[in-house]
């Protein structure tokens, strides 16, 4: 099994209370832990404008100039996002993004791409809210001008929602036929069809009984086009609140509910109990043992989330002494 760390941006309020001015130095510190570890395959962030679970002005910290930074001062993690939302940025222009993140980190960079859902940034940035279907729909055609252009350099596509005519790409991506796409979301009929077609990785729901479930979905599609299902690599995101005791983890839960009490009173309470029934939630022994039935059931690449991450390193550190080596 591989694994993933999410590095705190802001948009979970993983970031409050630390000045604007110790951002960087706090993000970039973890990334640096993470690239000269070998717990961790790669480092993540979210694409989002807007905070979560509500739009409370908290700090968010766009994704892309993240992923050139971190291509900058980091040297061995891969380089992902959870998920690009495809309609913020124009594909062919966003292909070249791509491109030179892929250059500058010498062929590091993983596109996560995914339809979008958050109606309050969407409107708010001047996007509207396409239905889900039209959603999609963009989803698909932005991943055909990806394609193209990272394969030959040049886009040409007359779809419904996206027209480029010759849209020049050069230099080409390190990395042969461009970044690895991880399509993310497990809508049935059509997310999960394009994933299909085109993801070298999915990621959608991490609780065994759903993980099932779309992973026969996902095997159907690939049936129905040919493609071999176990070329797929199937990942899933996951809260971690980890602790030597089960009253450390009820320590760690309370910290949760207690740091979001300050941006997000009333949403504070149920926030915490979400973490409370994550399915990585527990002692070192309780989350391999989850992880590996996990496993048994084909989730093989697990990204890590610690909500605690820019304060305090303990469950992180906990959790690569103890848990990964496991799943190795």
């Amino acid at each position: 099994m591989r694994f993933g760390l999410f590095i705190p941006q802001g948009w979970r309020q993983d970031l409050t209370g630390i000045e604007p001015r110790d951002h960087w130095q706090t993000m970039s510190s973890l990334a640096t832990h993470a690239d000269q570890g070998d717990a961790y395959d790669s480092i993540w962030v979210y694409d989002h404008f807007h905070a979560t679970p509500e739009p409370n002005g908290e700090a968010t910290h766009e994704a892309w100039s993240l992923i050139n930074a971190f291509a900058a001062s980091t040297s061995r993690v891969r380089l992902g996002q959870m998920c690009t939302c495809m309609a913020y940025r124009n594909p062919a222009y966003l292909a070249k993004v791509a491109t030179t993140a892929d250059i500058i980190s010498g062929g590091r960079v993983e596109m996560g791409i995914g339809a979008g859902w958050y109606e309050h940034e969407w409107r708010a940035y001047g996007y509207g809210f396409p239905s889900a279907g039209q959603r999609i729909a963009m989803l698909d055609e932005g991943v055909q001008i990806f394609k193209q252009m990272w394969t030959n350099g040049s886009a040409t596509l007359a779809g419904e929602h996206y027209q480029v005519d010759g849209a020049q790409l050069s230099p080409l991506p390190l990395q042969v036929d461009g970044p690895p796409l991880w399509i993310a979301g497990g809508g049935e009929k059509k997310t999960l069809r394009i994933a299909a077609e085109h993801a070298a990785y999915t990621n959608f729901a991490g609780a065994p009984d759903a993980f099932t479930h779309k992973s026969a979905i996902l095997r159907g599609h690939c049936e129905d086009i040919g493609r071999p299902f176990e070329e797929i690599t199937r990942s899933s995101n996951y809260n971690v609140v980890i602790g030597s005791t089960e009253a450390e983890v009820d320590d760690r839960i309370a910290w949760v509910e207690e740091h979001l009490s300050t941006t997000i009173p009333d949403k504070a309470p149920q926030v915490a109990e979400d973490f409370r029934n994550g399915t990585l939630v527990g002692t070192p022994e309780q989350i391999v043992e989850r992880l590996q039935e996990l496993q048994k059931l084909g989730m093989t690449y697990a990204i890590t989330y610690f909500a605690e991450a820019a304060y305090d390193r303990s469950g992180i550190e906990l959790f690569e002494s103890q848990v990964i080596p496991a799943l190795r």
